[in-house]
């Protein structure tokens, strides 16, 4: 039986999505940990955000996924110019995904990580946030791709100099 909230097996999805790099002072960035719903066993790191829904900016997206995954309030305008673009290609739920992604990242100190606002799906896959080094993150090879630790060090520089100048 299939889960009525996963596309149909075989579907290939093609999506663009916005994420969201917050990055500490001490620059470790927050990340989410959590699995495949079909394959719970390998659980991996992954950055916060999700798909760009009709009529948003990709602004707008990435702070409604902040907001909804680890409860982070803020306007789209403070997520400033994006870090990073690329596309990826992986299995997820069963199906191939194709995904255009666009990262920002911004600057927090304290911040509190919520998963109340998060769908039933997330809440299933998703056990726990962390505050990774990139170095650290790579060393562990559980990143859920091995361009994040590349985007974790360019989301560190970017808010370095946002902070210094």
């Amino acid at each position: 039986m299939t889960d009525p909230r996963l596309p149909p097996p075989g579907t290939v999805v093609r999506r663009t999505t916005a994420r969201v790099l917050p990055v500490r002072p001490d620059g470790k960035v927050l990340l989410l940990h959590g699995w495949d719903p079909l394959k719970p066993q390998t659980p991996y790191w992954f950055t916060i955000g999700g798909a760009v829904n009709d009529g948003e900016t990709l602004a707008e997206a990435g702070t409604r996924e902040l907001r909804e995954e680890v409860g982070i309030v803020l306007p789209p305008d403070a997520l400033g110019d994006p870090v990073a673009t690329n596309t990826i290609e992986f299995e997820w739920g069963g199906c191939p995904i194709i995904q255009r992604q666009t990262f920002f990242a911004i600057g927090v100190d304290g911040v509190e990580v919520t998963f109340a606002n998060q769908e039933e799906l997330e809440l299933e896959t998703i056990s726990a946030h962390g505050w990774w080094h990139a170095d650290e993150l790579e060393a562990t090879g559980r990143a859920a791709h091995v361009t994040i630790p590349g985007l974790l060090r360019r989301a560190v520089d970017a808010i370095t100099l946002r902070r210094a100048s």
